[in-house]
Formats: structure tokens, C-alpha cells, sequence
């Protein structure tokens, strides 16, 4: 007989690892925990998640009857992850830090402190599937469609999912918690994480202007060209954003929406209406495609689409370019992003995704594009 296997399991404090950790155990997998410090300063209040979300992975071990460590990536964290957060903002676009953060820390720093565990597996608490078909390793989305991550994992390729389980991703986050109250986990009422990956929930622009500085400006009107109000700083604004602007007693009184930040002019664009046709665009490019496969076409296919988390597929046609592609709507789309990540599936599998470089949107009576 073999070795029993060894799954070393990124505990996090939250229910859904807990409930992962349990499975592998009952799979009769020797189970691992491991606890990652990512992020060690304070929030506004003086608390440090990081020592509360340890305290659950403790007990919750203990509970289990499994070994746990905790590992420091303190430093990959800020130089992988957090640098390239601070410089998307400086660059006037919408990060995000939960796709750099499974890139860079969950399944590389972690993955590699795994191996010097001689785990045979990494495993996390996702709302993912992996599938194998044809020698290759497929992610494929959540059993459940609300909860499902497979557009944060997209990132993710063959050395990757070769040494992954994802044990909640045919489960239901129902089941998941039922699971957790019958077994008595100690936390298995806490809430799920929200907020920047590792850093949690936090007064967002009071947090930023820790680190970057804030350049007050003009917000003028994409219409009219009349200055309609100040901003903050453009940092604190992304594309189609409604809230927070600060604009009152102009206009007509249908809602003001962010449809363009001008970093040269330090200026914030607005349009008055929810459906603006400036709000929309009928294209994007991805400077640098990553596939899961390791496949690239170079022919232009059809297939489905996120421009953002929790978005329903889009229809879109891609036409390879380069390492990159670009992204072609069947139907115009609302509020796409620089800096966010266009992700795309053909039925339940992601093909994988990038980050979007340009928008093409429409055009204002002079031609030229605003967006």
C-alpha cells in the first residue's frame, strides 16, 4: 500500500476552508491546515483581522483533530500584490487584488510552501471545479451559481490545478453551513469575508490616501462641458460609478454617472441618465490573454464573457491579437473597466481571462473616443 495522501488546506477562518478541510479528512486524506499572514497593520478600529481570523483556524483545527501552521507572506503580499494595487490606481484604473492575490500568493507563495510540506495537494474553500479531460486540467464553475469564483481563478494554469481540490466546488453554500452546524464548527455563523483581499473591509478612501496621495479636481458635465461639481481624487472614481459623487441641484434629476477619468487634466467626466449611451461600449482589448489550457487560438471564435464578478455571461467574439485579443460585443455593455478582468467561458469551463488595457465606447460628435 501507498502512502496516505497529504492535502495541505489554506485555512482562512471562514467556513467554507473549515467545511473543506472536514471533506478531505472524511476522503481519508492526511489533512493539513494552514493559515497565511498576509497583511499585519490595523483596521480604523484598531483591530487586526488577521489575529481574529487565526483564533477560528485554531479552534477549528482543534475541533478536527488536524495539525495547522501558519506561514508568513507578509512581504509577497506587498512587493506581488499590494505594489501592483497602489500602481493600477497612479495609472487612473480599477484593480483587482482578489485575481492577483490567488495568482501571486494562494497558488504560488502557498503552493510552494505546500511542496516543502510534501503535500500532494493544495487545497482551498472555492466555489470551483477542476475537471479533467484529455490530459489537461479544466477549471469549470461552482456547483453554485451564486457563489461560484472561478472569474477570480482564472488565472490559474496546468502546474496549478494539477495539484489542486477545490472540495466545496460541487456544493451548494447552503449545505456548506449545514455542514458546519452539524459538526458544531466554531465558525460556522461567521459571516463571509468581503473587502480587498487579505486587508478586509475598510474606509476605502481613507485607507488609499494612506498610500497615494488625493489631487482634488474638477467633475464637469460630458455634454454640456460645464464644470458640475469637485472631485476627491480620480483614484477614488471608476467607470460607471454612481455613488459618492457629491452633485446636487444640477441638471434634470435623473442620477450622475463617471464616464471617463482624464489623469493629464486631473479631471473627472460625468453624464446625467442611467442609460447614457456614453456609459456603454461595444468593445475591449486584453494586452496580455492568460489561457488555463496553455492553448492559444489565433483564429476568432465565439464564446461567453464576465467584464466583472457576478455579471451574467455576455455573448462576445474574440479575435486573437498578439499575446492579447480583442473582445467584440453582441451586445453593448455597460461600465466595462481598465484594470478589471475580462473572463471567458464556453459553457461551465473558463478559458481563462486578462486584464482590460481599452475600451472602445461610443464616440461624442466630434469622433473622438471618450472612453
Amino acid at each position: 500500500m501507498g502512502r496516505t495522501k497529504r492535502v495541505v488546506v489554506g485555512m482562512s477562518g471562514g467556513v467554507d476552508s473549515a467545511v473543506a478541510a472536514y471533506l478531505l479528512r472524511e476522503q481519508g486524506y492526511e489533512v493539513v491546515g494552514v493559515f497565511m499572514r498576509n497583511w499585519e497593520e490595523t483596521d480604523e478600529t484598531g483591530t487586526c483581522t488577521a489575529d481574529e481570523d487565526f483564533d477560528f483556524v485554531r479552534r477549528v483545527c482543534g475541533q478536527l483533530d488536524i495539525p495547522y501552521y501558519t506561514v508568513n507572506f507578509v512581504r509577497q503580499y506587498w512587493d506581488r500584490v499590494f505594489a501592483y494595487f497602489l500602481e493600477e490606481y497612479r495609472r487612473g484604473r480599477t484593480p483587482n487584488p482578489d485575481v492577483m492575490c490567488n495568482k501571486e500568493i494562494k497558488f504560488a507563495a502557498f503552493l510552494d510552501f505546500a511542496l516543502t510540506l510534501d503535500a500532494d495537494y493544495l487545497a482551498t474553500g472555492h466555489y470551483a471545479r477542476i475537471l479533467r479531460e484529455g490530459g489537461k486540467c479544466l477549471l469549470a464553475k461552482g456547483a453554485d451559481p451564486g457563489k461560484d469564483q472561478s472569474y477570480f481563478l482564472h488565472v490559474l494554469g496546468q502546474r496549478e490545478l494539477s495539484r489542486t481540490l477545490f472540495p466545496v466546488g460541487e456544493m451548494k453554500k447552503a449545505e456548506v453551513r449545514r455542514i458546519a452546524a452539524e459538526l458544531g464548527l466554531a465558525n460556522a455563523q461567521r459571516k463571509d469575508s468581503t473587502g480587498i483581499c487579505f486587508i478586509g473591509e475598510r474606509d476605502f478612501r481613507a485607507f488609499l490616501s494612506q498610500f497615494l496621495p488625493a489631487q482634488p479636481g474638477e467633475i464637469l458635465d460630458l455634454d454640456s462641458g460645464r464644470t458640475v461639481g469637485r472631485h476627491e481624487g480620480l483614484m477614488y472614481y471608476t467607470l460607471g460609478q454612481r455613488k459618492g459623487l457629491g452633485i446636487g441641484g444640477v441638471g434634470s434629476a435623473e442620477p450622475w454617472f463617471v464616464v471617463k477619468k482624464e489623469l493629464e487634466s486631473n479631471r473627472l467626466w460625468v453624464v446625467q441618465g442611467k442609460d447614457h449611451p456614453m456609459l456603454y461600449s461595444k468593445a475591449c482589448t486584453v494586452g496580455a490573454f492568460h489561457s488555463v489550457t496553455g492553448e492559444m487560438p489565433r483564429a476568432p471564435y465565439a464564446c461567453r464573457a464576465k467584464f466583472r464578478y457576478r455579471q451574467a455571461d455576455q455573448d462576445v467574439t474574440v479575435y486573437p491579437q498578439g499575446e492579447g485579443c480583442r473582445i467584440v460585443f453582441a451586445a453593448p455593455q455597460r461600465a466595462v473597466t481598465p484594470g478589471q478582468f475580462a473572463v471567458l467561458y464556453q459553457g461551465e469551463v473558463c478559458l481563462g481571462g486578462g486584464a482590460i488595457d481599452a475600451v472602445e465606447g461610443n464616440t461624442n460628435v466630434s469622433g473622438e473616443n471618450v472612453l
